[in-house]
């Protein structure tokens, strides 16, 4: 047996062991599986597919955002509103002015589960500090951020702000566009030239992806949303020769025919997205061409799974209905399909060929 081959036989079983360990409620079984998945996996990031949680923030699904942590998932989304009604970056579904969520703000892993929740944005990203530090392997996550509001850099909220606050709080556990688009142009020849990294390379990171909020979305004298705005950040900060100060990636939000970037009218700051998100009913619905974006190693968000026809729960669908919906997903070149399965820990640990 050639050694390639090994090495995928003995992910594969390594991963097996991992979901069986969650499925049977071992502690620390999904942290396991995300080693099984990050460290001893060879596969490129963007040729697998992953399950992701809606809104992981919110105390009805985890009691501490270290529980979202430990769920196996490979996306968890937050919520974060920048107005300047209320302080700082606030993590809240519906509560513009203040906090409403699982972070505590641990310092040390040993906090974790300790301290007062509703903290603000720089709390979540302290939990997922010390989360980290405890488990350094642990499988690449995606931290999907809903700026719900969009930037607000007159408040102290922009862009560059952010990127700030993610270096200071993730420090080497993030990782950053820059390194991505090391010795290209752009990140979308980076992309198509090289690739993403291996999960193996990958392991021990948290990868930020930033869409434009509902808020932001619904206000028409918002004029700047936040995926343009963020790739006009990283358009500008590697022609100062800075991109190694961007933080995130922006997603362009929206299941669309074709490239769906031309609806930037700068054409200057379409190769600056790499990463698209959108209704997973339409990218399932054959509308849209989704081996376009494998083929370039595009990673593609599909939320919403469940809406999928034939429509399943939202939230406690059967282990089989979910499994068999992200195998259908996967097929469709989903590099990570959404949704709140949150009860289903061995279906969100879950990683799947992409294709």
């Amino acid at each position: 047996m050639r050694a390639s081959a090994i090495r995928t036989v003995a992910a594969g079983i390594a991963v097996t062991g991992a979901v069986m360990g969650v499925m049977a409620g071992s502690p620390g079984a999904a942290v396991a599986e995300g080693r099984a998945a990050g460290a001893a996996d060879d596969r490129p990031y963007a040729a697998t597919t992953g399950v992701g949680v809606h809104n992981a923030y919110e105390k009805t699904k985890y009691p501490y955002f270290a529980d979202a942590l430990d769920s196996g998932a490979a996306m968890l989304e937050l919520d974060v509103w920048t107005n300047v009604f209320g302080g700082g970056w606030r993590v809240s579904h519906s509560n513009p002015l203040g906090n409403d969520n699982n972070c505590e703000n641990a310092q040390r892993p040993e906090e974790l589960r300790t301290k007062a929740r509703n903290q603000r944005l720089d709390g979540c990203l302290a939990d997922m500090k010390a989360w980290h530090d405890a488990h350094p392997g642990h499988r690449p996550i995606l931290v999907k951020v809903e700026l719900k509001d969009g930037f607000q850099g007159r408040g102290g909220r922009g862009p560059a702000d952010l990127d700030a606050l993610l270096r200071s709080k993730l420090g080497d556990a993030l990782y950053r566009p820059g390194q991505l688009a090391e010795g290209s142009g752009s990140l979308d020849e980076a992309v198509q030239k090289k690739g993403w990294p291996t999960r193996s390379e990958l392991a021990g990171k948290f990868i930020v992806e930033l869409i434009p909020g509902t808020v932001e979305q619904n206000n028409p004298a918002d004029t700047l949303w936040t995926d343009r705005e963020y790739a006009t950040h990283l358009r500008d900060l590697a022609a100062a020769g800075r991109l190694g100060d961007a933080a995130a990636f922006p997603a362009v939000l929206g299941a669309a025919s074709g490239d769906p970037r031309t609806r930037y009218a700068d054409a200057s700051i379409r190769p600056w997205f790499v990463l698209f998100d959108g209704d997973a009913s339409v990218y399932a619905g054959g509308s849209v061409d989704t081996k376009w974006y494998a083929d370039r190693r595009y990673l593609v968000v599909m939320s919403d799974a469940h809406n999928v026809p034939p429509a399943i729960s939202a939230t406690h669908p059967t282990e089989t209905q979910a499994r068999d919906r992200v195998t259908l997903l996967a097929g469709r070149h989903a590099s990570v399909v959404s949704s709140d399965w949150y009860p289903l820990p061995g279906v969100l640990s879950t990683v799947l060929p992409r294709g």
